[in-house]
Order: structure tokens, then sequence, then C-alpha cells
């Protein structure tokens, strides 16, 4: 693998209106505080980062002027909170960049982009390529290399068997999953795990596996291809040690949630979280017990 390909998806941007809120929700859903809350000087725009076991979360908002702010602001205006983006991990920008305008995606070049926690003053560099939507079917997606060491986990504030542990996929909906599949297939390179139609719940549901991560493309067998039709950033799942245990501890922190259920793949429990997760459809998924 060139050192330039995409390796992880690296975090995801979850658009918030008011990040002091969100993070009292995060903190609490995910059973760990932020290992950053800074701002972006320049982009008008405030993050809070949870990283986990394989990818991060990033949440998002506006704050103060500034180009990123402003279209998150509009985003905002016109979709609500939710899901905004998918960052995927690179070691070159620069090789990635060449690599799209070879396939023919006139992209710019690598900006250069930075951070500061408020808090502790550090301050953190990296380089992104963004995609044009019009490539990526309507999903803001970029790759991004890093240029400050990694951060720790997100410090646990619960036991580790009833916090969060790391993302498990996240899914995108769509109505031409032909098209979406050599997005992630073809133009990322991404490695094709499972392509399945599955009847009785008129799906078909395509599994690309990157970094321990599976982004899962979903769409109806009988929608046909529809290249008009936007895609759909709709939700994530997310790993947790003890399912029972975890789903007691949001119970009891005020969350509402369905029962724990048995989930799609064989041997795992599965429940919901219906509220406080800005816009996110939320699964949290765990191994059923062995005793």
């Amino acid at each position: 693998m060139s050192s330039g390909e995409i390796k992880s998806l690296d975090h995801v941007v979850i658009g918030v209106a008011d990040l002091s809120s969100a993070v009292e929700d995060y903190t609490s859903l995910f059973g760990r505080s932020p290992a950053w809350r800074g701002t972006h000087p320049g982009q008008g725009t405030a993050n809070a980062l949870f990283p986990l076991d394989n990818s991060y979360v990033e949440l998002l908002s506006p704050d103060g002027e500034g180009p990123v702010g402003d279209l998150l602001r509009h985003r905002l205006e016109q979709q609500g909170e939710g899901l905004a983006a998918l960052a995927f991990g690179t070691d070159d920008a620069d090789w990635f960049a060449d690599r799209l305008w070879k396939a023919g995606v006139e992209v710019g070049m690598p900006e250069d982009g930075g951070g500061h926690d408020a808090a502790s003053e550090a301050q953190r560099q990296w380089r992104t390529v963004m995609l044009p939507t019009d490539r990526t079917r309507g999903v803001l997606t970029f790759a991004i290399q890093h240029l400050s060491p990694p951060l720790e986990e997100a410090r646990l504030t619960t036991d580790i068997d009833r916090a969060v542990v790391g993302v498990d996929h996240v899914v995108v909906m769509s109505g031409d999953v032909d098209a979406t599949n050599r997005i992630y297939g073809d133009l990322f390179g991404l490695r094709l795990a499972l392509d399945r139609e599955f009847s009785d719940r008129g799906l078909r549901l395509v599994f690309f596996r990157v970094g321990g991560v599976t982004v899962e493309i979903g769409g109806r067998i009988d929608a046909g291809g529809d290249g008009d039709s936007p895609d759909n950033l709709w939700g994530i799942a997310y790993k947790v040690g003890d399912i029972e245990a975890a789903h007691a501890r949001l119970v009891d922190s005020g969350f509402e949630l369905t029962s724990v259920r048995a989930g799609q793949k064989k041997g795992t429990r599965v429940c919901t979280v219906k509220d406080r997760t800005h816009g996110v459809a939320t699964l949290l998924i765990g191994m059923e017990s062995k005793k």
C-alpha cells in the first residue's frame, strides 16, 4: 500500500448548534470526556473531539466569522443538526490529491489547517483534500493528513465495559448503490467486504472496510439508479464492551433507548439511542454474553 492511500475513517463530523450542550450529551453517551476542545482560527468554527479506539467523533459548531462557520450555519438552518462529513485518513495528502486528478476528479491543492485548544494552549496542524460534492453524491467528504501526534483516547468517566469503545460502522443511504460503490471502492480504494440483497427487508447493503471501521451503503432494492438523488449520511453504530451494562447506564443518565435486542450480525446484541444524539441515528452494538 502506498503511504498516500486511504488507511482509515479518520473521523466523522457532527454539526451542532450549541457546542456546550452537545459536549454534555456526548460525554454522557460515550461515558468519556473530550480529549480536545478548541477553535479553528479564521474558519469561524469551534469543536470538541472524542478519540475512540479506531476513529474519532468531532462535534463542530459555528463560532464567530469565517467561511466554514458560514457554511455550517447554512446547513444547520436548512437541515438541522446531524452527521455533516466523513474524513478519511491518509499519510500523504499530496499523493492522494494527485491520485484523484489522475482519476478525473478535479480537486484543489491540499490545504493547511490548524486548531487551537483554549484551555491547554495546544496547537494541532493538518492538511486536507476536499472532494467536490458532485463527485461524492452530495456527501461532504475529505482526506486528512495529520501533522501533529495523535490525541490520546477520550478519558473514561465510567467503567470501560459501560462506555463506548469505538465506531463499528457508519451508514450512508443511497438512491443509486452502484454509483455510490464506485466512490468508496474505486475512488477511495476501500476493501469490499459484503454486497448482499436482503429481500425480506427490501434492502441492498454493501459493506466497505477500512482501519477497523465499516462504511455501510444501504439502498432500496426496487429503487433503481437515481443519479440525481443525493446520498444521505444517516447514522453511526458504536461498539460497547457490555451492551446490557451500557444500556443500564444510559437509562440511569436519562436517555431514551429501545430495549436490547438481537443484532443483524450473528452473536451481537444492539439497542437504539432515541434522543440527545443531535440528529444522528445512533445504535449501540455489543457481543452476546457467553455466560
